[in-house]
């Protein structure tokens, strides 16, 4: 591949993406990292993947904005200026944009291609394990929610409520993330990181007194 990826960077370095530290230029890294063992996993194009996992959040639209829905493919339309403004081959522009417009969870727009599959499973993976609970804590205090709920941590006795408390997340949607991912490597992946989160709510049962339903 003719050095493209220096040009990427530059286009997130220069684009606001908000304040938001679970989409940061990090978490861009990460995926990119992620995508790119997921393809040569899956034998995916990077020509299409590389971009697509660069470029799949370029327009930021926070989580409680009900506009949410629209991020991917804003970021499609977005990437698809950027990209003929460099002049990436026009050929591949398709497929990259299809790859960003599926990767989002709240689209729910399904992958129909191996390199989709190949993003949506990276971006997917950085909501889960180490990583996952890292980010799912600073969302959650952007949005003023708090950890847990103090008289029922672990909803044994309401509903799970995300916007209330931080960890009712890992049931509303992480878990739900990791058994949606469809390649193979990136199931195997989210499984490991899943198991990791379970411990933690075991271990902050522990600590907080309560008890794991």
């Amino acid at each position: 591949m003719k050095p493209w990826e220096p040009l990427f960077v530059k286009k997130l370095e220069a684009t606001d993406l908000g304040d938001d530290p679970a989409h940061d230029l990090a978490h861009f890294t990460r995926v990119v990292a992620t995508a790119k063992a997921l393809a040569a996993d899956e034998g995916a194009r990077l020509e299409v993947v590389v971009p697509a996992a660069w470029l799949h959040d370029l327009v930021n639209v926070p989580k409680n904005d009900p506009r949410r829905s629209q991020a991917s493919r804003l970021s499609a339309e977005e990437a698809l200026a950027f990209l003929r403004s460099i002049d990436y081959p026009e050929e591949l522009l398709g497929d990259i944009a299809h790859a960003i417009e599926a990767h989002s969870y709240s689209a729910g727009i399904e992958p129909r291609t191996v390199e989709a599959r190949v993003v949506q499973d990276a971006d997917r993976l950085d909501g889960l394990g180490a990583i996952g609970i890292a980010r799912c804590f600073a969302v959650g205090g952007l949005m003023g929610v708090r950890f847990y709920d103090p008289h029922d941590p672990f909803a044994e006795r309401r509903p799970w409520n995300d916007r209330e408390n931080a960890i009712d997340h890992f049931h509303v949607k992480l878990f739900k993330t990791a058994e949606s991912l469809t390649t193979a490597a990136g199931r195997r992946e989210g499984a490991r990181r899943a198991e990791f989160m379970r411990q933690y709510l075991d271990r902050l049962a522990v600590e907080i007194g309560g008890e794991m339903p």
